[in-house]
């Protein structure tokens, strides 16, 4: 995994990567900050109307004040979600670059991945991550009591979910359905590790905002390795 890691951080400067980070993160961006302006409307005509209209000054302050407040919290607490869901859209522009670079044989036989299934996928993936860690919410205050309990549990939890998407991304340009669910039954352990990798990127400042991207990479070179594929400069076993 620190091979893979490395590599991918080797890629980080090339135009096809810095496009996708910078189409991402602004995607990523601009749903916070429609985010942001609905919390501050719908608060404004909220107070407006409990208020009065001569309160509109006041109203509309209130209402900043508590839009800018929503929008941190949202950012803090689910920008992964948000930016998984986006890379997603573009992860076949990362992988197919990744491939160019280090797997040429494996991209002339790779069916790149329609736009509309990529976005499909990466709105599956946001909603699996918020569903089941609404689900796994009891066990997580369940666990603040042991001090590192919650912590643990929302990195295995979200190790899991990351490696299984990540690891579609890729898989997807090389399989078919039937194929691919056999693929996913022998390679859980790999892609648990994966996304557990993927995961601690999150909370590394400065890497954590190009961790979807770097996760996507990463993703390539792992599915590569695992089936032997033959990397230039190198033999993957």
């Amino acid at each position: 995994m620190i091979r893979s890691l490395l590599l991918a951080l080797g890629q980080l400067g090339d135009p096809p990567i810095l496009r996708v980070f910078a189409k991402s993160m602004a995607l990523t961006l601009l749903t916070f900050v429609v985010v942001g302006i609905g919390v501050w409307l719908g608060t404004q005509a909220m107070l407006a109307t409990w208020l009065g209209a001569q309160s509109a000054d006041m109203s509309t302050g209130i209402a900043a004040l508590f839009a800018l407040f929503v929008t941190a919290l949202a950012l803090w607490l689910v920008f992964r979600v948000v930016a998984i869901a986006v890379v997603g859209i573009f992860a076949d522009d990362v992988v197919a670059a990744v491939e160019a670079r280090h797997y040429p044989a494996a991209l002339a036989t790779a069916r790149p991945v329609p736009f509309a299934r990529g976005v499909a996928m990466g709105l599956r993936s946001a909603l699996r991550v918020v569903l089941v860690n609404l689900v796994m919410l009891p066990v997580y205050v369940a666990l603040l009591v042991t001090g590192i309990g919650t912590a643990a549990a929302f990195f295995v939890v979200n190790g899991w979910l990351l490696g299984r998407d990540l690891g579609d991304m890729v898989a997807a340009r090389h399989m078919d359905a039937g194929a691919m669910r056999g693929w996913r039954a022998t390679t859980r352990l790999r892609r648990f590790v994966l996304g557990l990798a993927n995961t601690g990127l999150f909370v590394v400042p400065v890497l954590n905002i190009a961790a979807p991207v770097l996760g996507a990479a990463m993703a390539t070179h792992d599915y590569h390795a695992n089936r032997g594929t033959r990397r230039i400069g190198g033999q993957d076993q």
